[in-house]
C-alpha cells in the first residue's frame, strides 16, 4: 500500500509539474532596449528568421547563431534568413555547440569576448525554460532576456489534444527536470540532446 501511494504521489507531482511547465512558458518581451547581443539557437527557420529580423531592425550590437552545422556557410544562412547589411558585418556563426548545454557555453564565451552582459535569447517557446536554465548557469552575472518563437510544425496552443505537441512538450519537460536536478548537484548537463536534432528541423540542438 505504501509503495502504491508513493507511485500515485509521484505521478501526481509529475503531471502537476508538467501542467505548470506547459502553461507558464515565457511570453514575447516588448522592451528590447539596451540589448547588447542577440543569440539565436539553431533548430528551425522560425528561430533564425525571428532573430535576424530583430537584429536587422537594430536590436543588439552583434548576433550569434549558435549550433551551426559545420558545412553551412555564412552566405547560406544569410540567404536562408533574409539577412541584410547588419548580418554581413556583425553576425557571428558558432560551430562548436552540439546541444543546449554547448549553446550556453558557446554564447557565454562570445559574450565575454565582446564584454556583453545583457543578451536576447531566441529559441522555440517550448525550448526556452531549459535554455534559460543552461544560460543562467553559464552566465551567472549576465542578464538573459527570453524571446520565444512558436515553430510552424508544432501547435503549442491546444497542446493537450495535439499528439505531436504533447510528445515534444513531454520530452522537453523531462530534459528540463534533468537540467534542474543536475544543476542542483553541481553536475553538467551535456549530452541530453545527443541523437536528437530537434522537432522543427534536422539542425536543431
Amino acid at each position: 500500500m505504501l509503495l502504491k501511494r508513493i507511485i500515485i504521489l509521484a505521478v501526481a507531482l509529475y503531471v502537476a509539474g508538467f501542467v505548470v511547465f506547459a502553461t507558464s512558458l515565457p511570453k514575447t518581451p516588448h522592451d528590447l532596449r539596451h540589448i547588447q547581443g542577440v543569440v539565436a539557437l539553431t533548430g528551425g527557420d522560425t528561430r533564425l528568421d525571428a532573430a535576424v529580423a530583430l537584429f536587422e531592425k537594430g536590436v543588439g550590437q552583434r548576433l550569434l547563431i549558435s549550433g551551426v552545422n559545420p558545412q553551412t556557410t555564412k552566405a547560406e544562412l544569410k540567404k536562408l534568413s533574409r539577412g541584410g547589411a547588419r548580418f554581413d558585418c556583425c553576425a557571428d556563426l558558432g560551430y562548436a555547440a552540439e546541444d543546449t548545454h554547448g549553446n550556453a557555453r558557446e554564447a557565454a564565451a562570445w559574450a565575454r569576448f565582446h564584454h556583453y552582459h545583457k543578451l536576447l535569447l531566441v529559441t522555440a517557446r517550448y525550448h526556452m525554460p531549459r535554455s534559460l536554465s543552461e544560460f543562467q548557469v553559464a552566465m551567472p552575472d549576465g542578464t538573459i532576456i527570453p524571446y520565444p518563437v512558436d515553430p510552424e510544425s508544432i501547435h503549442l496552443e491546444g497542446w493537450w489534444h495535439d499528439a505531436r505537441a504533447l510528445f515534444v512538450m513531454q520530452g522537453e519537460y523531462l530534459k528540463y527536470l534533468a537540467v534542474t536536478v543536475l544543476t542542483a548537484l553541481g553536475l553538467e548537463s551535456n549530452g541530453l540532446d545527443q541523437g536528437v536534432r530537434g522537432a522543427e528541423s534536422h539542425a536543431a540542438p
